[in-house]
């Protein structure tokens, strides 16, 4: 286009190779996107745009800049443009415009063909915007149905959704796998003893302390009240025993302190789980096991590990 069009922008990247301007899309994901009609390869790049999930939010404006004596010159159907804007719309195009090769921008034409573009600028960006904020608002809504608020954990739903996949790739890829249910022992008399305020303060500590000392294949949740669950994946029995040993310790073996005078000693008991070749696919099995150990260890005394994987 030889006319310029003077709209302020945040940052504006122009290009003229196809390769280029699609590194771009993928490393800056601008939010306007100006493509020149005439160009074959704009029509293939708006499509491939639109298909793509993390990228069809892209605001696409399509601009035919074809000088009107060209058009004559090449006797070109009078139908030509509308059938190049409708087909512009069918492969992803959010606008098309047709812009003249005038060169006095006072013109009456010139003026009326920017303030359409700058419109059409302006409605992508304020789409965009939407969308964005849409975005923020889901991903605030998705942490807060998925992380427990307190422990900033994974939540009991999310461990329900992971459990079973973590248990097909184990039986897909014949892997071990093994699963740990903690309890506080008697969390209730902290509750009762300091009150509610304590309470969090000691689950908070400790969901952090055990965060920091897991392994990177562990994933640990917030199962309810004072439980956590740990999938260990990639883990035999021996292994999983050995987890839950050295958690225990960590746990019971330094004092939580709470605020500047008062320091609790918490101790756990820990049920452990392996995938059993006749375990369900969903971990139904798994979860009922550890949890049943966890049961025999608090009866045995609690502050220990039990374990059994004949189940």
């Amino acid at each position: 286009m030889k006319r310029t069009c003077y709209i302020r922008f945040s940052t504006v990247e122009v290009s003229w190779e196809v390769d280029d301007v699609i590194q771009l899309i993928k490393t800056r994901q601008p939010a306007i996107l100006i493509l020149q009609a005439t160009q074959v390869a704009s029509l293939q790049l708006c499509r491939q745009i639109k298909k793509q999930k993390l990228l069809g939010w892209i605001y696409c404006i399509l601009i035919n800049d074809l000088p009107e004596i060209a058009m004559t010159t090449m006797g070109i159907d009078p139908n030509w443009e509308l059938r190049e804007c409708a087909e512009a719309l069918e492969n992803g195009a959010d606008a098309y415009l047709r812009i003249s090769s005038i060169s006095n921008q006072d013109s009456a034409i010139a003026v009326t063909e920017h303030r359409l573009l700058k419109a059409q600028i302006q409605t992508g960006l304020r789409g965009v915007r939407l969308y964005r904020e849409a975005m923020h608002t889901n991903d605030f809504l998705s942490r807060i149905a998925l992380v427990d608020p307190l422990t900033e954990l994974s939540n009991r739903r999310v461990m329900e959704w992971e459990l079973p996949q973590q248990v097909e790739n184990a039986f897909s890829q014949s892997t071990p796998l093994s699963l740990i249910i903690l309890d506080v022992d008697y969390f209730k008399s902290i509750n009762d003893n300091y009150g509610h305020q304590v309470g969090d303060r000691a689950l908070k500590l400790l969901a952090s302390r055990l965060k920091h000392n897991l392994r990177i294949q562990d994933s640990l949740f917030r199962y309810g009240g004072e439980e956590f669950v740990i999938i260990l994946s990639h883990t035999d029995c021996e292994e999983a025993r050995a987890v839950a040993k050295r958690v225990r310790h960590i746990i019971s073996n330094q004092p939580f302190q709470i605020d500047g005078r008062l320091v609790l000693r918490i101790t756990i008991s820990l049920g452990v789980a392996c995938l059993q070749h006749t375990d369900d696919h969903r971990g139904e099995s798994l979860l009922r096991c550890a949890d049943e150990n966890l049961r025999i260890a608090k009866s045995n005394g609690r502050n220990q590990v039990y374990s059994c994987c004949n189940h």
